[in-house]
């Protein structure tokens, strides 16, 4: 008896569950018909989507740092750690590029790049083309229109800042300009491959041409600044080195000068006091003569220090114009919205029409 009561509610279920399907069946034609409709809406509304082209790059920097700890932090990525991985003698490790790119003052310093679109017929900077010449869906002017209204209503009544004409201001930027740097940060994604330390730089763009242009810029701009943080200490030494090396020259010519002027006047001469005062400036000029030796071969170590620091980038895959677009996926859309009106159909049938009575019923009976 009990082995026949737990059997009961899997009977019942699969009997429910037949007859769920048998009522969705007998709406078939309700379903196709809804269906049918969301992949007209899915269609139009995959059509209406602006396409966007994404460029990939990747590039492989020069780790610095003991080879042994970077032995050691793949054993322990082996065993589940990772705190070792890509260990460096300097503070920005690859694991910081993503944020880097995403700042405010790498973000700023690409406004000004010039771009041209694959027509060549729009030649203007990043920041007037995010600003200005970005296509959008229909709905989103509809969508929009309400707040453009208010704030059209508000800047009659308030005083417009007057514009700033020095530039760019990271520091503090302009409603525009933040609007600006929040797009590109949403449009450039820098991810790093933790195991082989790879840099993969993505940037989706509307035009092809404006996308591949930018991720080579940005390639570029990133590489230019790991290489201006490594070299910074060794630059700083070099110019140093150089001002001493400055200094001792012309230190050592002038000694030169003089002893030889003095040489000069004082031919044939054999008083001890000209012998001697000779003796003071040949010394003299030796001493000079030493000092600037050494910081000629100073400098030369200091030029070879800030070669020694120079990064060395291996660009993995280069940047090429898409020829196909990334987004908007046409197929996924369709496919979506069927499915939605589907569910969304076979709902109505099963439980909204049920629900619904049960609400009528009670206000009829009253």
């Amino acid at each position: 008896m009990e082995q026949d009561n737990k059997q009961l509610p899997v009977e019942e279920q699969e009997i429910d569950l037949i007859e769920l399907a048998r009522k969705v069946w007998a709406e078939r034609k309700l379903v196709l018909k809804w269906c049918g409709i969301a992949a007209v809406v899915g269609l139009v509304v995959a059509f209406s989507i602006p396409k966007e082209y994404t460029t990939t790059a990747t590039i492989a920097p020069e780790i610095t740092g003991d080879n042994r700890l970077r032995g050691l932090g793949n054993i322990t990525n082996f065993f589940g750690g990772g705190g070792l991985n890509g260990a460096t003698d300097d503070a920005l490790s690859p694991e910081l590029y993503p944020d880097l790119v995403s700042s405010v003052n790498f973000a700023t310093e690409l406004f000004d790049v010039p771009v041209r679109d694959a027509d060549n017929e729009l030649q203007t900077t990043v920041y007037d083309y995010l600003q200005e010449h970005q296509r959008s869906p229909w709905w989103s002017v509809i969508v929009s229109l309400p707040f453009k209204c208010i704030g059209w209503t508000v800047s009659l009544f308030t005083d417009d800042e007057p514009a700033d004409s020095t530039g760019v201001n990271p520091f503090r930027l302009t409603e525009e300009e933040d609007d600006i740097v929040t797009a590109l940060n949403d449009r450039i994604e820098v991810s790093v491959d933790k195991k082989t330390l790879t840099v993969s730089i993505a940037v989706t763009m509307q035009d092809p041409l404006i996308s591949a242009t930018l991720t080579d810029t940005v390639m570029q701009k990133l590489q230019e600044y790991i290489t201006d943080y490594r070299t910074s200490k060794a630059r700083h030494d070099l110019d140093f080195t150089q001002k001493l090396y400055d200094e001792a020259r012309q230190k050592y010519y002038e000694a030169q000068q003089r002893y030889a002027d003095y040489v000069d006047k004082n031919q044939n001469i054999l008083l001890r006091s000209v012998q001697t005062r000779q003796e003071r400036l040949q010394n003299e000029m030796n001493l000079a003569y030493n000092l600037y030796d050494q910081t000629a071969r100073q400098l030369q170590l200091a030029k070879a220090k800030v070669q020694e620091n120079t990064p060395v980038y291996t660009v993995v895959q280069a940047p090429t114009v898409p020829l196909r677009a990334s987004k908007p996926s046409k197929v996924l859309i369709l496919i979506g919205f069927v499915f939605l009106a589907g569910v969304g159909t076979a709902g109505w049938i099963l439980f909204g029409r049920d629900l619904i009575r049960q609400f009528k019923e009670p206000r009829e009976q009253a």
